[in-house]
C-alpha cells in the first residue's frame, strides 16, 4: 500500500500525490510573497512553503487542489515539515481524485446513523425526543459529512458525527454511573450541541468559516435553529429553553466562547463530555504521529503542551 505522508521519517525523500488543505500567503523577509501550504493525504497533514510566488501561483495552489510533489522530510522547530523541491497540479490523466485524499471517521456513517436514531428513539420525554428528530432529519445531510472543526479535533470527514457517537456512549455510560441525570437531556444537548456547524462551515472538503459561521457562530445560530423547530411542532414547554441553554453553556466558560455558564446539571455534565471526548481525539492524533519514546509536537488546544509516549506503548 501507498505510503501515506505521516509514514515517512527525518530525512527521507517524497513523491506523490497530495490535496491542498489550506494555502495562506504570507511576505518573506527579503519582500517576496510566499505560500504557506498545508498538505494532506489520508494519514493527516502536513505544512510545506512555496516561495516567491506569483498571483498565477495563488490561484493554482489553492484549497481542495490536488498536487504533485517531491521533496524532503525535515524537523523544523520540533514540528515534521516538508521541504518542497518540485511541485505541480494534477490534470485530467493523473489517476486521482480528492476522495483519496481525505481522511474520514473510523466509523462507517451508516453505523453512526442507526447509532444516534438509537439514542433519539430511547428518549421518554417527547417534546425533547420532537425537537432532536426534528432537527437532525433537517440537517441529515451535512451532519453526516461536516468534520466537527476546522482544526483541533475531529477535523474529517463525519468527524462531526463521529464526535458526537463518541459522547453519547460516554454520556450513556455516565448516566449509568449517576441516575439522578436527565438522560434524554443528556443525549439532546450532545446531539445538538455542534449542529449548528453545518452552518458555521463551509463544506466536509477543507472546512473554512462561513460569513454566518464568523458573524453569528454555531452556538446562537442552533439556539435559534431549537427556537424555530419548537415553534413548527407547536411545543411550548420548558423543554425549549433548557434545551437553549444546553446549547448556549457547553463551552463552559466566557473565555471560551459560551455566552453562558452551565446552571443546569446536565449542562455541567455535556461540557465536560464535550472537552474531553475533543481533547482525547487531539491527544490520540498527535500520539498517533510519534514513536514510543518520543515527545509530540506542541499542541496549541492543550496548552501548548508536548506529551510523551511512553516506550511500552505499542
Amino acid at each position: 500500500m501507498d505510503k501515506g505522508i505521516l509514514d515517512y521519517g527525518v530525512g527521507e525523500q517524497v513523491e506523490k500525490f497530495l490535496l491542498i488543505k489550506n494555502a495562506t500567503k504570507g511576505i518573506a523577509s527579503n519582500g517576496k510573497p510566499f505560500l504557506t501550504l498545508i498538505l494532506q493525504d489520508q494519514s493527516g497533514d502536513i505544512e510545506a512553503k512555496l516561495w516567491d510566488v506569483s498571483d498565477q501561483d495563488e490561484t493554482i495552489y489553492s484549497p481542495e487542489s490536488i498536487v504533485k510533489i517531491m521533496g524532503d522530510i525535515q524537523n523544523y522547530r520540533g514540528r515534521m515539515q516538508l521541504k518542497l523541491r518540485q511541485i505541480r497540479p494534477a490534470n485530467a490523466t493523473d489517476p486521482v481524485h480528492v476522495s483519496d485524499f481525505l481522511e474520514t471517521a473510523p466509523i462507517e456513517k451508516e453505523v453512526m446513523v442507526s447509532k444516534i436514531t438509537q439514542y433519539i428513539f430511547e428518549m421518554r420525554n417527547p417534546n425533547i425526543q420532537r425537537i432532536t428528530r426534528h432537527l437532525l432529519k433537517k440537517y441529515q445531510e451535512p451532519f453526516f459529512d461536516y468534520p466537527a472543526a476546522t482544526k483541533n479535533h475531529h477535523e474529517f470527514v463525519s468527524g462531526l458525527a463521529y464526535h458526537v457517537v463518541s459522547m453519547l456512549d460516554l454520556a450513556k455510560n455516565i448516566a449509568e454511573l449517576y441516575p439522578s441525570l436527565d438522560k434524554d437531556l443528556l443525549y439532546a444537548g450532545v446531539i445538538l450541541h455542534d449542529l449548528g456547524k453545518v452552518h458555521e462551515l463551509s463544506g466536509a472538503v477543507a472546512a473554512s468559516y462561513t460569513i454566518e459561521g464568523n458573524l453569528l457562530g454555531h452556538i446562537s445560530i442552533m439556539v435559534n435553529e431549537i427556537g424555530k423547530a419548537a415553534e413548527e411542532l407547536g411545543i411550548t414547554g420548558e423543554e425549549v429553553m433548557i434545551l437553549q441553554h444546553m446549547v448556549l453553556s457547553h463551552h463552559g466558560k466566557a473565555e471560551w466562547g459560551s455566552p453562558k455558564p452551565p446552571l443546569i446539571k446536565e449542562a455541567e455534565i455535556l461540557h465536560y463530555i464535550d472537552n474531553l471526548d475533543a481533547k482525547m481525539n487531539m491527544l490520540d492524533r498527535a500520539l498517533s504521529r510519534v514513536k514510543p519514546g518520543e515527545f509530540t509536537e506542541r499542541v496549541f488546544a492543550l496548552d501548548n503542551r508536548s506529551f510523551y509516549k511512553p516506550t511500552f506503548h505499542k
